[in-house]
């Protein structure tokens, strides 16, 4: 099945030895440094994206070979005239410590690009640096649309993409890359965060600098305990909705609380909160007994 999977993307790379060799493979002749711009795209990645679709981890190991060579173009408009750049190299990156909203660890395939300079590209380059063209969708072929849930071909179970099942996030699962097209500059990704990216860049620019470098890494860390701290708050606001409201549906609490920010999840805690506190006050735990041997007025407390 072919699929067409969009994202948001950046940063000038540098160009190496290494690229340059890898590069020139592609090319008809040998290019020099200063003849190529270079780029890195994040392609796709294994986050439920806005059509409840995800790439399994395995599928983008699968898709990383496959999208060697391939060019560049605009809106996914198959034209030799709309070709602007090809990816030479591949690399899937892991994240383990971000999870995605199905709970597992994040990953993602990132791509390098290249393409010559020329006064026909000195706008396009310049749109690439300014974050004009940023995002990138990515065509290819996978063998199987399959429910998370049940594992049956997609419309062919009653499980409904978004919803939740005893507390599994149910998507379509993108299963068996087969092949890959191409990849495109477009307005609106599918998937939120492919693109170009400026990160590496960004890194390249400190190298020199480990204090701000450091920084940047515990900038990147904070953000990351950030998005583990908003998911714990919205799984808290979901199990005190349904303690609070025994006929409260599961599936579209998660849905109210997945489109909520950090503090009106707080404000709705808190209010779920003083609702279960008046439905289930807690009892006393400890009891002063009156009248305790002695028939002083200091009684034994009773645990």
């Amino acid at each position: 099945m072919n699929i067409i999977k969009q994202a948001a993307g950046g940063g000038l790379e540098q160009v190496r030895e290494e690229d340059l060799e890898e590069i020139n493979r592609w090319s008809r002749r040998t290019l020099k440094a200063e003849e190529v711009y270079v780029f890195s795209l994040r392609l796709c990645d294994n986050e439920v994206d806005r059509e409840e679709e995800r790439f399994e981890a395995e599928t983008l190991e699968e898709l990383a070979p496959l999208f060697l060579g391939k060019s560049g173009i605009f809106d996914h408009q198959w034209s030799a005239q709309g070709q602007t750049a090809r990816i030479y190299r591949t690399e899937v990156v892991r994240q383990p410590e971000e999870l995605t909203r199905a709970g597992d660890g994040l990953c993602w395939l990132k791509g390098y690009a290249y393409m010559l300079r020329t006064p026909g590209t000195e706008e396009l380059i310049a749109r690439i640096e300014g974050g004009i063209l940023r995002e990138v969708s990515v065509g290819c072929a996978v063998e199987r649309v399959v429910c998370s849930v049940c594992g049956a071909p997609r419309g062919e179970c009653r499980h409904v993409p978004g919803e939740r099942y005893d507390g599994r996030l149910c998507y379509v699962s993108l299963r068996g890359g087969s092949d890959a097209f191409e990849w495109s500059f477009v307005a609106v990704p599918a998937q939120r965060e492919a693109g170009v990216l400026k990160t590496a860049g960004l890194r390249r620019a400190l190298a020199d600098r480990p204090e701000e470098l450091e920084r940047l890494r515990e900038l990147e860390q904070e953000a990351a305990d950030g998005r583990r701290w908003r998911e714990e708050l919205r799984r808290e606001v979901v199990r005190l909705g349904l303690l609070a409201d025994r006929n409260a549906p599961a599936a579209l609490l998660e849905r109210i609380a997945g489109g909520l920010d950090t503090r009106e999840l707080e404000a709705l805690r808190d209010t779920y909160q003083a609702r279960v506190e008046e439905r289930f006050p807690l009892p006393v735990q400890l009891s002063y007994e009156r009248g305790a041997a002695g028939g002083g007025g200091d009684g034994a407390f009773i645990i």
